[in-house]
């Protein structure tokens, strides 16, 4: 009957097997599904990645071996890559190191509930509320215009100097309170973007249903605006755990200044190179972390556009 769907069938020819929907509206063209061709896909798939694998061995071992022929080659090695120096100093970098994580796990949480309140105070409308938009601006302002090193230096050195009655001296404190800061301001920005990647029929139609300008924010807005900046925030979560090591330049011992005193007392700089592969081994996982999601949102999104 003209108009019906048709009903699903599967037939099998040699090889290839037909599959038409049972929604497929009359007249829609017939799908093959050939398994030899998927199987012939994912072999060369396989394949393209060994020959891939291979093709990147062997120009690293082409590097390393031109490299290790050159006449300063015996210098480098015996100053960055010694391994006497390597085993001897490493134990002591990753002690330090866990002052670098604390700064982080403390700063993280801080800097996202600073940044979202920021973003939010910007986009208030309310004439009421100007004194605390222009405060908001402003703090963004300033902590995105000066660098980071000497927001730390302000405060981790300024502040105690001051000897203010029941104020901490203690400069980890004052170095993660710097970090805070600065990257409250980028972290803002990233949200404030978020928020107005969200498309104003959203808001619309929020307040159709009845919904405040409040909880439009909270239950609409806010969840999309959060999900659609998740993969710029962990990228700068990766900068903040690097920069980390900035808080050396007031005192404490972390990873970087540990790396400074095992280097001026043998006067060798293998110490540097165990401290950045700690970094490397960090980072690197959260920047494939950061990838996958990204991919896997943009992944989301074009099913979401064909569907």
């Amino acid at each position: 009957m003209s108009g019906w769907p048709v009903p699903r069938r599967r037939t099998s020819r040699s090889n290839v097997t037909l599959v038409t929907s049972a929604t497929t509206a009359p007249g829609a063209p017939e799908v093959y599904f050939d398994p030899v061709r998927q199987a012939y896909r994912r072999k060369r798939a396989r394949r393209d990645a060994l020959v891939g694998m291979a093709s990147l061995l062997g120009f690293v071992l082409v590097v390393g071996f031109a490299i290790s022929r050159t006449s300063g080659w015996p210098l480098v090695q015996e100053t960055f890559f010694n391994g006497s120096e390597f085993i001897a100093t490493f134990p002591g970098l990753l002690d330090a190191f866990l002052l670098n994580v604390r700064i982080f796990l403390i700063a993280e949480p801080l800097i996202l509930i600073i940044g979202l309140l920021v973003a939010l105070a910007r986009d208030l409308r309310s004439p009421l509320l100007l004194p605390l938009r222009v405060v908001a601006t402003l703090y963004v302002d300033i902590f995105r215009g000066v660098p980071t090193i000497l927001v730390i230096f302000l405060l981790g050195f300024g502040v105690p100097a001051l000897q203010l009655q029941g104020v901490p001296n203690n400069t980890v404190f004052w170095g993660t309170a710097a970090l805070v800061l600065s990257y409250g301001a980028y972290v803002a920005e990233v949200f404030r973007a978020g928020i107005g990647s969200v498309h104003s029929s959203q808001r619309m139609a929020a307040r159709s249903l009845g919904l405040t300008s409040l909880q439009t924010s909270r239950y609409v807005v806010l969840p999309q605006a959060v999900r659609n900046v998740i993969p710029p925030l962990l990228n700068d979560f990766i900068s903040l755990q690097k920069d980390t090591a900035l808080v050396s330049v007031l005192g404490p011992i972390e990873l970087l200044r540990q790396a400074q005193i095992d280097a001026s007392s043998t006067f060798n700089y293998t110490a540097y190179v165990g401290a950045a592969l700690i970094f490397i081994a960090l980072t690197i996982p959260m920047t494939r972390f950061a990838d996958w999601v990204q991919a896997r949102m943009r992944k989301r999104r074009s099913m979401a556009g064909t569907a």
